[in-house]
């Protein structure tokens, strides 16, 4: 938001939320190959995802990643509830409030402890550098120098 509405001329942000939340209007030239982790679809182990998933069934998902979740299930054609939840969403279908969840796993020991499993991979998250275009128009010779040495620091 402040990179968006030029508080500020750079940041680094993660992709899904680039992706949720809009990332029109920002010059995304770098992805840092940090902070990786995957946005997926999980369920209680021994749910039946793939009767659940069957054309023109209904399945109650709850997630932070609204807009994600409703064009994910919407290109497999599958009708879903999508319940907002900010934190704790492990507790959603222990709690019979879904039947699965979308969210971030790193690496799968809070979904594990939770006797959760993934049943699919939306996609992949890594985090990006993201730069106001006007900033960049504007103070490209103070930017690019900033830009460039992310770039070079960045892992092989």
């Amino acid at each position: 938001t402040y990179v968006q509405y030029g508080a500020a001329d750079l940041g680094i942000a993660g992709s899904d939320i680039l992706i949720e939340h809009g990332g029109q209007g920002l010059y995304q030239p770098l992805d840092l190959d940090i902070a990786k982790c995957r946005l997926v679809v999980a369920a209680v182990n021994g749910y039946d995802y793939g009767a659940a998933m069957q054309e023109g069934a209904r399945l109650r998902v709850a997630t932070k990643y609204v807009r994600v979740a409703r064009e994910h299930f919407a290109a497999k054609r599958i009708h879903v509830d999508l319940i907002k939840l900010y934190g704790s969403m492990e507790l959603a279908p222990l709690t019979g409030l879904a039947e699965a969840i979308v969210d971030l796993v790193d690496t799968g020991n809070t979904l594990k402890a939770n006797n959760l499993v993934v049943v699919e991979e939306i996609m992949p998250v890594a985090s990006r550098l993201i730069v106001n275009p006007a900033a960049l128009k504007l103070k490209r010779v103070a930017l690019r120098p900033i830009m460039d040495a992310i770039d070079k620091a960045r892992l092989p």
